[in-house]
């Protein structure tokens, strides 16, 4: 089935959905988007279950020729997209003809921009999953980043949703360069210090230039051991934040080792990881600690808000509205009745 041709690859642009989870007691990494969160809004847009393959775009986004009329939603980083040279709207959903050209540019804010189709990517699954797992060659289009003349297929494309001019994000999406993360203490935090424990929870850490798909690493003042670093390998989860030998805090991102010997002082909330993936390198991260039960609700939270956007874009509208506040153009449905 035809989907697209790739003109231009960009600097970094994977196929990637949710991850691919399960394996790693066998060393499998679970792949998946570095901004979890940026990529489930782009496919609720486009009538995609959360999880959906879409393309993941670092710094430098790609330009793709369609073969075929399909609905597209960009989110994440602001790479000023261009559809046939015409500046494209981040955060909604839109059409696209058989021929069109959309263009991708580098990031103005944030570091990764996502890109969903209706129906997703004909590809196949490895282990339940389309993410690419580059260091391994798994997954996605040939276990690698795209390449000029790649094409991939569209499952089920469909230039002409219901309700397409609702189909959009309530606000725009903005990252900042100074963030604090909320995480939970440990699972190795007894094994510092007062003083390494008050650095880490009371000073700022700058993004390294040497982060990538599988951790960020961060420089600042040296957290301080009780003796050293070193501990028997253990498992390593999503968010965990290693403090190896040196001091220096590393957050352990989609591409991370399944276990290590270094001391983990925390992990962060899954809700907070999408907002390190797109804190840029000279960005500055600040750590504040929270229980288990408030991350818990946070990640509730913020599947009930996919919920009731998935809920939004199903409902059957008798008329739409298309009114301006304060200089600001919005589109208001009114629903008859939803859908069955």
């Amino acid at each position: 089935m035809t989907g697209f041709e790739v003109l231009a690859p960009g600097l970094l642009t994977s196929v990637q959905d949710q991850g691919r989870y399960g394996r790693q007691r066998v060393g499998m990494s679970p792949a998946g988007a570095m901004d979890s969160h940026s990529l489930a809004l782009a496919n609720l847009l486009v009538g995609n279950p959360t999880g959906a393959g879409g393309l993941e775009c670092t710094f430098l986004g790609p330009t793709l020729r369609f073969e075929a009329a399909n609905t597209i939603a960009l989110t994440g980083a602001d790479m000023s997209p261009t559809l046939d040279g015409v500046p494209l709207p981040m955060g909604q959903a839109v059409p696209v003809a058989a021929g069109s050209v959309l263009k991708l540019n580098g990031a103005k804010n944030g570091c990764r921009c996502y890109i969903a189709f209706h129906g997703g990517l004909d590809l196949p699954l490895v282990d339940g999953s389309q993410a690419t797992l580059l260091r391994s060659g798994i997954g996605g289009l040939e276990g690698r980043k795209l390449a000029a003349g790649d094409r991939i297929g569209f499952s089920a494309p469909d230039p002409a949703l219901p309700n397409l001019p609702l189909r959009r994000l309530a606000r725009p999406q903005h990252f900042e360069k100074e963030i604090t993360v909320r995480v939970v203490p440990g699972p190795q935090d007894d094994r510092f210090t007062q003083a390494g424990l008050n650095t880490f929870f009371g000073c700022p850490f700058k993004v390294s230039s040497r982060c990538d798909r599988m951790a960020s690493r961060l420089e600042g003042p040296a957290v301080e051991h009780l003796t050293d670093a070193n501990i028997p390998s253990d498992g390593i989860p999503l968010g965990a934040v290693q403090i190896p030998g040196d001091g220096q805090p590393i957050i352990m991102m989609s591409e991370h080792q399944g276990s290590g010997g270094y001391t983990k002082i925390a992990t962060l909330a899954s809700v907070d990881i999408p907002l390190v993936a797109q804190c840029p390198p000279g960005g500055t991260i600040r750590f504040a600690a929270v229980g288990v039960e408030q991350a818990q609700a946070l990640y509730l939270a913020r599947q009930e808000e996919y919920r009731r956007m998935q809920t939004a874009f199903e409902l059957e509208y008798q008329k739409i509205y298309r009114i301006t506040v304060n200089g600001q153009t919005m589109s208001v449905g009114v629903a008859e009745r939803a859908a069955p």
